[in-house]
């Protein structure tokens, strides 16, 4: 069929207007998504990287890579915690939209609460006080919580939600509530190639954000960086740090590494540390069933140990300076007790330092703040407001 050259022009340029219309509407669509991101979260275009960073070589040893408790279905990818950052600080997650995650695990306290006990969202207080996060990803079990009730990270982020103290939402409710917001869809796809929105998304995204919070940049693993192993001194540490040090290393009565394996400063076990005489807490036997659980808790990493202001299960120790004390001189008789802090005639080990000793320890225990991960932006906020 013949087409008269002028009619043939004008199919062509009505072609060529259609394919540049196209282009045109998918560049426009991605700037929107770019654009409405933008308008509430200081999120970069191209994601923070929570998957590469130069991890210290002493990280690759055996103890701390079999404790990894990443599962083959979560893998950590830059959206996925990125999505799980956006979470972790949004108010939407409780019923009253009064408190986030990071409203019991804060960032300048590595990861953990100053309070005893956290205030949930209708003014109530926790049963127990809040864990720090720091290094939850190296703990072979992958079990969480003080009494270790969850099997997986992804089983323990939904549960502070659904608490009738804590958070108070139902899960249906929050996909509803994240369903009507102009950003989280986007994420979704961004993270897991969906817009869609689910408990299961927001349970992986919120875990790959927790399992990122790898401590590697404190004094410490600088000074580990430059020696063959953790018992000789560190050329960066005081002469006092390198006592406290070999205080945490080689004490015979109370064998803290026996309990806080060094370089990650992870325990593989839950323990019972004599911090009390009574088990009034009953600990991890709520899920063992086993007599001789009782009274015994995970601990976490000691990693930022020294700003954290609280410890134990109950928050009873207030300061680096009563932790101490404890172990010094206060452990508790239990007939659970670990085996670490009993001494030959089977009563609760007593350190028995001097004054210049303890003074010694804290200073080797403040060298475990990592300050840049508690002023990393990648681990901060993303909330323009």
């Amino acid at each position: 069929m013949y087409i008269p050259m002028r009619l043939a022009k004008k199919v062509v340029l009505v072609f060529l207007t259609l394919a540049i219309t196209f282009v045109a509407c998918r560049k426009v669509d991605t700037i929107g998504d770019d654009e409405i991101l933008r308008k509430y979260l200081n999120v970069p275009h191209s994601p923070f990287s929570y998957t590469q960073y130069p991890l210290p070589q002493f990280f690759n040893g055996q103890f701390v890579t079999i404790q990894n408790n990443t599962p083959g279905d979560n893998v950590t990818t830059d959206w996925g915690a990125t999505l799980g950052r956006v979470l972790f600080y949004d108010k939407r997650l409780s019923r009253n939209l009064s408190i986030s995650c990071a409203s019991c695990h804060d960032q300048k306290f590595g990861f953990a609460d100053t309070a005893q006990f956290s205030k949930g969202f209708d003014g109530r207080f926790t049963r127990r006080h809040s864990m720090a996060l720091a290094n939850a990803t190296f703990y072979i079990s992958g079990r969480f919580f003080w009494d270790e009730r969850a099997a997986t990270l992804e089983e323990q982020v939904l549960t502070p939600i659904q608490d009738p103290i804590e958070m108070g939402m139902r899960l249906d409710s929050l996909v509803e509530r994240l369903r009507a917001t102009e950003f989280y869809p986007i994420l979704f796809k961004n993270a897991f190639g969906t817009p869609e929105i689910t408990e299961t998304g927001i349970s992986r995204a919120l875990a790959q954000f927790v399992r990122s919070m790898v401590s590697y940049r404190s004094k410490y693993d600088q000074g580990r960086s430059l020696v063959a192993d953790s018992e000789m001194g560190f050329p960066n540490f005081s002469v006092q740090e390198n006592l406290g040090k070999h205080i945490f290393l080689k004490n015979t009565n109370v064998n803290c590494a026996g309990c806080h394996n060094t370089d990650v400063f992870i325990t593989d076990n839950p323990r019972n540390n004599g911090i009390s005489l009574n088990n009034e807490d009953s600990g991890v036997f709520v899920h063992t069933q086993d007599v001789m659980d009782v009274g015994k808790f995970k601990a976490p990493s000691l990693k930022n140990v020294a700003i954290r202001g609280r410890y134990m299960h109950d928050g009873s120790i207030q300061g680096l300076g009563e932790l101490l004390d404890h172990y010094n001189s206060g452990i508790h008789p239990n007939s659970n007790l670990d085996p670490h802090i009993i001494d030959k005639d089977g009563k609760p080990a007593r350190m028995n330092l001097t004054v210049t000793e303890l003074e010694a320890l804290k200073a080797f225990l403040e060298t475990l703040t990592d300050h840049e991960m508690i002023k990393d932006e990648r681990f901060s906020s993303p909330f323009i407001d």
